[in-house]
């Protein structure tokens, strides 16, 4: 048992560290989605490993390094419960009327095509997003074109197609392809009932991982590119998606401060959306931003819809009269800029070669 103890000791300090090397390649990357899983199995093996440091003395040294990283893992987690405390805030008699959203990774594959239907047909959202969705996704989601006269449909089987509806006025959208011409990002303009325009992103970027793209570079390229775009924007804006990424890597922490954007999960709970079947393995990848004039009055996540991923709901106001919500917003430190224009350029660079059409 000793001996797996400390074996367990060394890999947990060597997935801990690997995320602080600044390397695109998934080896790397990851493990940063791993955090809240590495910690628990910390909290279990730390203890234990301090029965073999009389055997083993230089075991002193690996508990050490492991007591630091608890900390520092503690530390960085903290902000995503309900423990933080976050700004408050009182809406003026001019605010929005509450605006409902839907964002989900459908999973091209998923044939469960009535449960996400009857999801959306039941919580009537202004706005719903969908990703992984085909051409046989967009056939099952014509039965909700009554109720969503305006639709912006992707139709791509490379499980990185996308679907936009809503029942809000529509002043314009547009179709990105910031990195590469088969990752599309969808931008509206919309407007309430109650005469509040707004801008909503919607995106989803290809993951690093052993199984699709061997590096980080396309995902962090895109992600930054709509940080760039939205950062100056005088209106409201909303940023949602599979974002294949967790809130406290590197990427998202660049993305927070480029866009000027608050990351709604802070006070508010990991809320994991991935993966549905293995809850041990679950991290939250669909990932939600806003300006400071939009609060957020929840943030959830839905049962199964049959896909790998859970939907997201989340339900907010527009109030440009209220006290904007400054403290939450991170800027971009001295050199930054330049790292981000130089993570862009290299995912506009870089060729997939796992990528191809169905």
């Amino acid at each position: 048992m000793g001996i797996a103890v400390i074996i367990l000791s060394v890999l947990l300090v060597l997935l801990s560290v690997l995320p602080f090397v600044q390397n695109q390649h998934w080896v790397f990357r990851v493990p940063e989605f791993l955090k809240l899983q590495i910690l628990a199995v910390q909290l279990i093996i730390f203890p234990l490993a301090f029965l073999f440091v009389s055997a083993y003395p230089w075991l002193w040294t690996i508990q050490v390094v492991q007591a630091g990283l608890i900390v520092y893992h503690m530390y960085v987690l903290m902000r995503y419960t309900k423990f933080w405390k976050k700004q408050e805030f009182k809406l003026t008699d001019k605010a929005s009327d509450k605006i409902r959203i839907i964002s989900c990774n459908v999973y091209q594959f998923n044939k469960g095509y009535d449960r996400f239907i009857g999801l959306i047909q039941r919580e009537q959202p202004d706005i719903f997003l969908t990703m992984e969705s085909n051409i046989d996704w967009e056939r099952a989601m014509q039965v909700l074109e009554k109720d969503y006269p305006y639709h912006e449909k992707i139709t791509l089987e490379n499980t990185y197609g996308m679907h936009f509806y809503t029942k809000l006025n529509v002043i314009e959208v547009r179709t990105h392809y910031f990195v590469a011409d088969d990752l599309p990002s969808i931008e509206a303009e919309l407007e309430t009932r109650d005469g509040h325009r707004f801008i909503f992103f919607g995106v989803h970027p290809p993951p690093p991982s052993p199984t699709e793209e061997e590096t980080s570079k396309e995902r962090d390229g895109d992600l930054l590119s709509v940080a760039k775009k939205v950062r100056d924007y005088k209106m409201p804006v909303l940023v949602t998606g599979d974002f294949n990424n967790v809130a406290w890597a590197k990427t998202s922490v660049l993305f927070k401060k480029t866009s000027e954007l608050i990351d709604a999960r802070i006070g508010r709970g990991i809320l994991a959306t991935f993966h549905a079947r293995y809850w041990f393995f679950r991290v939250p990848l669909d990932l939600l931003f806003h300006s400071s004039d939009i609060f957020i009055d929840r943030l959830f996540i839905y049962p199964s819809i049959g896909s790998d991923h859970f939907p997201v709901g989340c339900e907010f106001h527009i109030d440009k009269h209220s006290s904007r919500q400054e403290e939450e917003i991170d800027h971009l430190e001295k050199g930054e800029m330049q790292e981000v224009n130089e993570l862009i350029e290299e995912g506009k660079a870089e060729e997939s070669d796992r990528r191809e059409e169905a």
